[in-house]
């Protein structure tokens, strides 16, 4: 892995290579100490995997510096800063931060992080080659079409699994997720792609529990009723997974599932706000329920 790291402080830029170098993560490529010095035609020059940025520098901070270089550097990027408001967490996170490091630095988490975004990368740079290879056989006609209906016949079964890893099963709301996913099952073998707005997928769901002869205030009351408790499965998710990754970040089940359900700002959040360093705000943690019901199903598929 190509490392660039900026900060403005000579320290921080010291500390952080010594630890890359000594662990053998990867190659220093580069160095600045203002974002002012930092271009995408260079990092793309340098072949940087991996962009090791302050936020806070005297010239031009770190959310300006990926503002402006996101639209054409292809790698991960990591943010590092004392400050930790939520407003500037969730801009570098919306902007395309894979992860955001607190000072003064802790050799731990450090490792901690860049060994999770190596393994990313490499994990990326697999599925692709592999997708290269399988396409290319698929030109050739050597893969035989697989009939989808046998992968989708245990989403439900995997879907259980899953909750049951993220601490829901047997509470609120699990069996409205797994009805959810029913529906987006049978959808899909309707020849339906898209996943329609909830409040449609919530009636569909709701008509086939209370049959086609309900009235519309019925399916209103329900549908109220639904969403309550699904948001609140959600959370509790969310709070599962922060727990996870605050006794251990390292944890498989907080690696994988926080990136692929939440945006990892929400999660990081939730972690700040379990150790007491951020009031609760629900207004800044809204949860995007149809992403993660489409998440969710992905992933039950999958596996």
């Amino acid at each position: 892995m190509n490392f660039f790291i900026v900060d403005d402080s000579a320290t921080i830029r010291g500390m952080l290579s010594n630890i890359i170098e000594e662990e053998g993560l990867g190659t220093i490529v580069g160095e600045a100490e203002d974002g002012s010095e930092v271009f995408a035609h260079t990092l793309a020059a340098l072949e940087v995997n991996i962009l090791i940025i302050d936020l806070l520098m005297p010239n031009r901070d770190g959310i300006e510096t990926v503002r402006e270089i996101a639209p054409l550097f292809r790698g991960k990027i990591i943010m590092i800063s004392q400050v930790e408001t939520k407003d500037m967490i969730s801009e570098a996170y919306s902007l395309g931060v894979e992860h955001y490091i607190t000072k003064p630095i802790n050799r731990l988490e450090v490792l901690s992080v860049l060994k999770k975004v190596g393994e990313y990368l490499l994990l990326e740079k697999s599925i692709h080659d592999i997708q290269k290879s399988l396409s290319f056989l698929n030109t050739q006609n050597h893969i035989p079409q697989i009939h989808e209906q046998s992968k989708q016949t245990q989403v439900i079964p995997s879907a259980k699994n899953i909750l049951l890893e993220l601490g829901v099963i047997g509470k609120s709301g699990d069996k409205d997720l797994l009805d959810l996913l029913e529906v987006l099952y049978t959808l899909e073998e309707e020849g339906v792609r898209e996943v329609p707005p909830l409040k449609e997928l919530y009636a569909t769901m709701i008509k086939k529990r209370l049959s086609q002869s309900a009235t519309p205030s019925e399916i209103n009351k329900e549908t109220k009723a639904v969403e309550q408790r699904i948001r609140r499965a959600i959370q509790q998710v969310l709070e599962h997974l922060a727990s996870l990754g605050l006794t251990d970040y390292a944890n498989p089940t907080f690696e994988y599932y926080s990136s692929k359900l939440f945006d990892y700002s929400q999660v990081r959040m939730k972690m700040l706000e379990l150790e007491g360093k951020m009031h609760s705000d629900t207004s800044h943690t809204r949860i995007n329920i149809k992403k993660f019901i489409q998440a969710l199903y992905m992933e039950a598929k999958g596996k």
